[in-house]
């Protein structure tokens, strides 16, 4: 076995995607290794989660998408999963950003979260609860798409965090003087 402080080899497959990526005029922009020294620890009751964004992504399939990632916005989902029956569920929270001054760099916290509320309808009868993802509050908490960096959110040990990427459409749409 390698020992894990030795250099990786080149491999002939590695080498093709690099010539690929060469041949297409793609940029090779190199991913950073993650560093959390500027991130402090989690606190106690608290869940550190980093995100670490790919540098590069395949082209999208539809033309209509902006291939450039100052265009692309990152949103981040903190929720639960819950045993659930037909009703709605919901809870509320306070998502923050804060800019760390001393180190340049932005975290995230989530805190004052609510309990879970849900609808009371009757539900039909013999319909099984399901686990259900409950993201919380209602609007979408999106951060500017940089690579370079990870975006780390601190949440209570209770939440999950999902994201997804949202990416805008090449052409702007005028807007109506009325």
């Amino acid at each position: 076995m390698a020992h894990p402080l030795r250099r990786a080899r080149l491999t002939a497959a590695t080498a093709s995607v690099i010539i690929t990526l060469a041949g297409l005029g793609a940029p090779a922009l190199a991913i950073p290794r993650l560093d959390l020294k500027p991130y402090p620890p989690a606190a106690a009751g608290q869940t550190r989660w980093v995100i670490q964004l790919p540098g590069v992504l395949p082209p999208g399939a539809d033309p209509r998408l902006s291939p450039h990632p100052s265009d692309w916005r990152v949103q981040l989902i903190p929720g639960r999963e819950v045993e659930a029956d037909c009703n709605q569920q919901a809870f509320r929270g306070r998502f923050r950003a804060s800019k760390r001054k001393d180190l340049g760099v932005s975290v995230y916290t989530v805190s004052d979260v609510g309990p879970m509320v849900t609808t009371r309808m009757a539900c039909p009868p013999g319909q099984a609860k399901r686990t259900v993802f409950v993201p919380m509050g209602s609007r979408p908490f999106v951060v500017p798409y940089d690579a370079s960096r990870p975006i780390v959110v601190y949440t209570p040990k209770d939440l999950q965090l999902r994201w997804r990427l949202w990416k805008a459409e090449k052409v702007q749409q005028p807007a109506q003087a009325l």
